[in-house]
């Protein structure tokens, strides 16, 4: 397991962008497998990506977001992006936009140091919006949610099936 001495969450700089914007094709990849083969959601492109993540120059831009870096021992092992998009459509101060962690770090105890270390550096109401076919993202953001010191009020709540379609996890973080 890891200790959260060897996990570190930094804010990316804009030199670092192309790291995330890499692993955002990982990520995607992941994603594919809760894909069906009839739709066109997590098809390649023809250049063989799955393209660009049409709302990461504003990670860089604008106010109440932020790219971050998950490192383990100084080694790249994923990234988060915060927001303010609420999907369940009530007030909130951050959102957990986007969070991975490589497949060689997960079950390791990486993925919750993170989340702890966000939610930590993060204090405030909080959502993260899981897809309704991602159960392993379902079993592990209740856990790693509660493990964080200063969270209350966490409640699940279930996607209206137009603006979300899966749980949402609502909770408050105190600073």
């Amino acid at each position: 397991m890891a200790s959260a001495g060897d996990i570190t969450v930094t804010t990316a700089s804009e030199a670092e962008r192309p790291l995330i914007e890499a692993m955002f094709q990982y990520y995607v990849y992941d994603f594919s497998e809760m894909g069906s083969p009839d739709d066109d959601d997590f098809d390649l492109d023809p250049d063989g990506t799955f393209g660009r993540y049409d709302d990461m120059d504003a990670y860089w831009r604008e106010a109440g977001r932020a790219p971050l870096l998950i490192r383990r021992g100084g080694k790249l092992a994923g990234f988060a992006l915060i927001d303010q998009h609420s999907h369940s459509g009530q007030p909130l101060d951050h959102n957990m936009g986007e969070f991975f962690v490589l497949r060689k770090y997960r079950r390791a105890g990486v993925a919750s140091a993170a989340v702890r270390a966000i939610l930590t550096r993060y204090p405030g109401r909080w959502e993260a919006a899981m897809m309704q076919r991602n159960t392993a993202a379902q079993a592990f953001w209740p856990r790693a949610v509660a493990a964080t010191p200063g969270v209350r009020d966490m409640i699940t709540l279930q996607g209206d099936g137009v603006e979300w379609n899966g749980p949402i996890l609502r909770f408050v973080v105190e600073p």
